[in-house]
């Protein structure tokens, strides 16, 4: 019995409760010609996040992934390498591998409705015309997940609204984006460890 004790313990010590394991998805489309772009903010703020806590991204399936701890928490951070229309498809293949519960799963994007810079974290709601939580309402067969929705303004003319999310940052948001990229590294640690109603109480609307 003790032997058996023994060799429980062993096998079992280094496996991390799944609740204490959340998955943080920025959406985005790869290449180079979507770098700096607005509908690319996902993936910008979780390059800030790898800066800050010293990690790098490696490509695997559907995505890229790097993972941090933070106050006993680990957080798994996902590209999606699927292009912005099929997300889901990365979300859901991400959230099986690592066992991780829809509860600790944030979809970051980016939001044409919402004054740029501002945050809109909710826990559940429609795609909105969005073509990343779109893919992922399909695939996951719900809308009952966090999203965690960037404001990017809605500066443009009519009929120019996929040039516009398509397009760089302009020179004054690019002046602005830092300090509210720093807010959005908060408000993603804050979701892990203060959770989700909380975090909004904070961050919603700052």
């Amino acid at each position: 019995m003790l032997k058996l004790l023994k060799f429980f313990f062993s096998t079992t010590k280094n496996i991390e409760p799944t609740m204490k394991k959340y998955l943080i998805v920025g959406l985005g489309n790869i290449g180079s010609d979507y770098e700096n772009t607005r509908h690319n903010i996902g993936f910008k703020i979780l390059d800030k996040i790898a800066t800050k806590e010293d990690v790098t991204f490696e490509n695997k399936k559907l995505g890229a992934i790097s993972k941090f701890r933070f106050k006993g928490r680990t957080f798994i951070m996902l590209k999606p390498s699927t292009y912005m229309n099929l997300s889901g498809k990365a979300v859901k293949y991400w959230m099986t591998k690592e066992r991780i519960s829809l509860e600790n799963t944030l979809i970051i994007c980016d939001d044409l409705n919402i004054y740029f810079g501002a945050f809109r974290l909710k826990a559940k709601g429609s795609a909105g015309g969005h073509n990343g939580l779109k893919s992922i309402n399909e695939i996951l067969q719900t809308q009952n997940y966090s999203r965690f929705r960037f404001g990017v303004g809605d500066e443009f003319k009519k009929g120019n609204q996929v040039d516009y999310v398509l397009g760089k940052w302009n020179d004054d948001e690019t002046l602005k984006l830092p300090e509210r990229l720093d807010k959005a590294v908060e408000l993603i640690k804050s979701f892990g460890t203060a959770g989700l109603n909380n975090t909004m109480n904070a961050f919603n609307g700052k």
